[in-house]
């Protein structure tokens, strides 16, 4: 029965802190992508893209949650709004360093 209650605790714990997937990125390394590959379209708006620290463009990326903003920036999206090429055009960038940069961005943009 301790066992039992140990995970649902633990499960609980999860739930109440949110996204457990989220707490996988660092935003503080995921500046130096930002400024080399995400800057370009995200700083100006260029196709669409919400213009970082911009709440209001922000606000309906950050309620689908972590997992939908990270898949959509490396497999590409195209919204009402514009599209965002796969990896924002960068395939050299690594899933965590693409998730990082999303992390940054979202904490700028709350």
């Amino acid at each position: 029965m301790s066992r039992f209650v140990s995970v649902a605790l633990v499960g609980a714990a999860l739930l109440v802190s949110g996204n457990a997937f989220a707490a996988n990125y660092n935003a503080a390394a995921g500046k130096a992508t930002y400024d080399a590959s995400c800057a370009t379209c995200h700083k100006t708006g260029m196709m669409g893209a919400p213009k970082t620290g911009d709440k209001a463009a922000w606000k309906s990326h950050i309620a689908k949650g972590m997992d939908v903003m990270v898949a959509n920036s490396i497999k590409g999206y195209k919204g009402a709004k514009g599209m965002m090429p796969a990896k924002g055009g960068n395939t050299k960038l690594t899933d965590q360093q693409v998730g990082n940069a999303v992390a940054y961005m979202v904490g700028l943009s709350k």
